[in-house]
């Protein structure tokens, strides 16, 4: 132990060597407080740097005994000019660099986002010259010449300086375009440039996803007929219940996929542009502009939306279009996740069932560890990007409901991280879940072992019912049940097979029942069969036909 007593000390204290690490942590800090006032340990430190240095060095740390150290260096690594230029030592987003596809990426990339905005200011003008506006073709042809490349490194330094992403981007075309410059978001707010370019995103966002959406539907449905006839095990509660078909199961996830479907449709169809709206919304500055007429207003209004490829722009807006949109468009997105989830939840039951397994490849390595590790992991990955997407929901939620009056400006940031980050990953999900259907592997040998572990308990109300009509007493019947279910229960649970066939079979209340046919599990399954025919023949082929769009390949990446 080693003991000391501070300058101006209260009393003599210890330090074991339990507390090494506190210890050293102190030492750090006592050492950093010098360093960052140019001043030796010894400054007015000297019994605590005593008593920390000696049980320092007990616990076998040497580093902290000299007399200068430079925390600095231990706190940051260096970075010198050669590191700098490795974009290794950035953090990059994995949903662009291991999970979404490379359309989805490129959707959301700068390149495309900072020429759409050079188009919206392409589009302002064109319109606003065609009603009148001094805006020459040279000026407009100069503008059409340069919407790429851009020069992000100019806008960069513009913004370090303005602190304005958007009055960077302006002037940095407007360098490229000095004949054009003085025309340039003529009688436009950021707003203009930003939320219709946010607004075209989405858009184009959510065509992908809708035909995402049906490439899934479409293989889960070829899947669903090939297994329609395979009877297996029913769960409810997670606990053995009446039969279904894989088939079946599959139908369940088609349901949910093709409500998410019709939701991102209506989301992609009511979609509109923010327009050509103003400051605050009251389009005052283009009034001006055209000098009070309020039918060139309308009609530039109209004019730049549908350019921008909407139908319409929406009929009132603050600076922005109201937050609300995001939030409904984020929670069409969870409802995917919600689907993908519950799906891949079913999945990894079913991978620790044995009955189902997602595709594994040759080389797949399962487990670092355990070479015989057949992990679901394309399951559990959808699982985890899906609780992704359904916590950002949240905040778009929330980023609609504190906005103030026409506009304030904490939008921005968690707009910036929550719209392409829910497309991506919502875009991966799907990716992965198209990547499922198209390989599920079914084993039905898992299937009829563990459906045949529980058949007896299973067939025990077509049993009764076969032997009530043979003249039994329907309460006699089942109390007799019930006693043998019970005593084969408990059999089973000590490691013996199922023998409550052989019990029933003895029993004279049960005489002359055909226990074989009872216990028939394809008469067991009900309609299931049937049921997955008059779906996929229906309502999922109705849905696609309405729906002819289909995902290009993505290739999974990891």
């Amino acid at each position: 132990m080693a003991q000391g007593v501070g300058s101006g000390s209260r009393g003599p204290w210890t330090v074991g060597r339990s507390t090494g690490k506190a210890a050293a942590n102190l030492a750090f800090r006592a050492g950093s407080f010098a360093e960052e006032r140019c001043l030796p340990w010894s400054a007015g430190t000297s019994g605590l740097r005593a008593a920390v240095l000696q049980d320092v060095e007990a616990v076998g740390c040497r580093c902290a005994a000299r007399r200068h150290v430079n925390y600095e260096s231990i706190r940051r690594p260096c970075v010198n000019s050669e590191l700098q230029t490795d974009p290794r030592n950035v953090w990059e987003n994995p949903l662009a660099t291991r999970y979404a596809s490379a359309e989805m990426t490129r959707l959301w990339s700068d390149n495309h986002r900072y020429k759409l905005w050079r188009q919206t200011w392409l589009v302002l003008a064109e319109a606003e010259a065609e009603l009148g506006l001094p805006i020459t073709p040279v000026q407009l042809a100069e503008l059409r010449s340069h919407l790429e490349p851009i020069d992000f490194v100019k806008a960069a330094e513009y913004e370090k300086t303005m602190r304005h992403d958007v009055f960077a981007h302006l002037h940095t075309f407007g360098d490229a375009c000095p004949q054009a410059r003085p025309i340039l978001h003529l009688g436009a707010t950021s707003a203009f440039v930003t939320d219709n370019t946010d607004l075209m995103l989405m858009r184009d966002s959510l065509d992908l996803i809708a035909d995402r959406l049906a490439t899934v539907i479409e293989r889960l449905a070829a899947k669903a007929m090939e297994t329609r006839d395979i009877v297996c095990l029913g769960l409810t509660h997670l606990q053995p219940a009446q039969p279904t078909t894989i088939g079946k199961r599959i139908c369940l996830w088609i349901h949910d996929l093709l409500l998410d479907l019709e939701e991102i449709v209506r989301r992609r169809t009511s979609l509109r542009a923010r327009g050509v709206k103003g400051t605050t919304g009251t389009q005052a500055s283009f009034l001006e502009l055209f000098a009070g007429d309020h039918a060139k207003v309308r009609m530039l209004d109209e004019m730049v939306s549908r350019r921008l490829g909407f139908c319409a722009a929406y009929d009132v807006t603050g600076q922005t279009y109201t937050r609300k949109v995001d939030s409904q468009v984020v929670a069409a997105l969870a409802g995917i996740s919600e689907s993908t989830h519950k799906a891949g939840n079913d999945l990894r039951l079913s991978a620790a069932s044995g009955e189902l397994e997602e595709p594994f490849e040759q080389d797949q390595v399962g487990s670092s560890a355990m070479p015989y590790k057949r992990n679901p992991m394309r399951a559990e990955r959808m699982c985890g990007l899906g609780r992704f997407v359904m916590g950002l929901s949240v905040t778009a939620s929330q980023t609609a409901a504190v906005q103030w009056f026409e506009r304030t400006l904490d939008d921005s940031a968690p707009r910036r991280l929550v719209l392409p980050q829910a497309f991506l990953a919502t875009d991966a999900q799907l990716v992965l879940y198209t990547n499922i259907a198209s390989g599920l592997v079914v084993l039905p040998g898992a299937i009829t072992r563990n459906l045949e572990s529980q058949l007896p308990f299973l067939a025990s109300e077509r049993i009764l019912m076969a032997a009530a009509k043979a003249g039994g007493d329907r309460q006699t019947l089942h109390e007799a049940m019930r006693k043998h279910s019970h005593a084969a229960t408990a059999g089973m649970r000590e490691g013996k097979s199922n023998d409550l066939a052989l019990r029933l079979a003895v029993d004279p209340l049960f005489a002359g029942i055909d226990l074989v046919q009872a216990m028939d599990r394809h008469g067991l399954a009900g309609r299931a069969s049937a049921q997955v025919q008059e779906f996929i023949a229906g309502p999922v082929a109705g849905a696609l036909a309405s729906h002819p769009g289909r995902a290009g390949h993505a290739t999974l990446r990891v």
